[in-house]
């Protein structure tokens, strides 16, 4: 195998399948990523029989032919690369690096061995990458970290007739949104639940690419969603589990309600957050025409801050996780956010969770479909 490639257009392409490749492996050759030139095009993939991802490149290529190299070696190289065209190519065993006056060799890993990657079935939507990569940053926070409940970790994704909804949850907070997509006639009423990290991996790689082809495929109780945009592609197996409905959780109307400056609370919150441990709560009391601040549960320091709020209802105190409510604040992106608070399920006196939701003005009413939903007394132990 012989080729020549733009430096730039290589690096991109490497580093690319690099962050999809698991940061840990018991088998070696999962660690690899796979070139195979042949005409004018160069194909970088890598696959750990979970997750796929591959990117083509255009590329003068003189002998085709693949190999498998171990993906971290070959970014680390072609990420300190002078800016020249670089040519790769194989001499027996070997992979030979050259860029200028810069020269690697590598070992090639046992590309026989390697795994088949996964067809990418027929395509199920299409969706304007900005507003999908918008949604799964606005949803993935919610989901939880702890693998020996796979559901938790996971955004389930509903395939509807004109749009397709993401709702994610840890317990202790859910978020949801639509996003509006044109639908394959099959695919409606198909849903996927797929892991939170690997959209976030989707949601950084595919930003900026116009649009994305979303497939989903279901064989039995395995199944596949593949993400296809601009020569580059990810594949990932579905969470095995079934994720509850959640969505009736969100209530549809609440009259009990705070407009708030979104940067106002957000600063006040960093602020206040400064002397409080990372798992305890701080105390956010609302009046006609403030908020209040407070956190106390530190011996050793304490903080109050007071910023303006317009409240309509009852004054009410809502003791918040701070992490969570700036994971809220990171999903508005108005001026304004709307804090909505419901009655406790079992005890109708007690505060219950509080809804967050976009507020463009203080005269408008929220814009966009993005709903949080955080419990105020249900926080992770430490």
């Amino acid at each position: 195998m012989k080729f020549q490639v733009n430096r730039d257009v290589l690096h991109d392409a490497v580093s690319f399948a690099y962050r999809l490749l698991p940061a840990k492996s018991v088998m070696p050759i999962l660690t690899g990523i796979l070139i195979e030139a042949d005409a004018n095009a160069v194909r970088l993939s890598v696959f750990d029989y979970e997750v796929s991802a591959r990117a083509e490149i255009v590329a003068k290529v003189e002998e085709s032919g693949s190999i498998l190299v171990s993906g971290r070696m070959l970014n680390d190289i072609v990420s300190k690369l002078p800016n020249a065209p670089v040519e790769i190519s194989t001499d027996g065993s070997k992979v030979l690096v050259s860029c200028g006056s810069s020269k690697f060799t590598l070992l090639t890993m046992d590309v026989a061995n390697y795994p088949t990657l996964p067809d990418i079935p027929e395509v199920s939507a299409a969706v304007s990458a900005e507003a999908f990569t918008t949604a799964i940053g606005q949803v993935s926070v919610a989901a939880g970290r702890e693998e020996a409940v796979s559901w938790l970790t996971g955004v389930l994704l509903e395939i509807a007739a004109n749009d397709i909804s993401m709702v994610a949850t840890d317990r202790y907070r859910l978020a949801m949104v639509e996003v509006k997509a044109q639908i394959a006639a099959a695919a409606v009423g198909e849903s996927a639940l797929v892991k939170a990290r690997t959209l976030q991996e989707v949601a950084k790689n595919f930003g900026n690419v116009g649009e994305i082809a979303i497939s989903v495929a279901k064989n039995g109780d395995t199944g596949m969603i593949a993400f296809k945009a601009n020569n580059r592609s990810v594949t990932s197996t579905l969470i095995k589990a079934t994720f509850p409905d959640i969505k009736p959780f969100f209530p549809k109307e609440v009259d009990h309600f705070a407009i708030i400056s979104k940067q106002d609370l957000l600063d006040s919150t960093r602020r206040v957050a400064l002397v409080t441990d990372a798992n305890l709560a701080i105390r956010y009391s609302f009046a006609e025409s403030e908020v209040t601040l407070d956190s106390s549960s530190n011996e050793m320091a304490q903080a109050s801050e007071t910023i303006p709020a317009e409240l309509t209802g009852a004054d009410i105190v809502s003791p918040l996780k701070p992490q969570f409510l700036i994971e809220a604040l990171s999903g508005i992106h108005t001026e304004f956010v709307r804090m909505a608070f419901t009655k406790g399920q079992n005890d109708p006196n007690k505060p219950g969770p509080v809804l967050f939701t976009s507020h463009g003005a203080k005269e408008n009413s929220d814009k966009d479909s993005y709903r949080y939903l955080l419990q105020p007394n249900l926080l992770p132990r430490s």
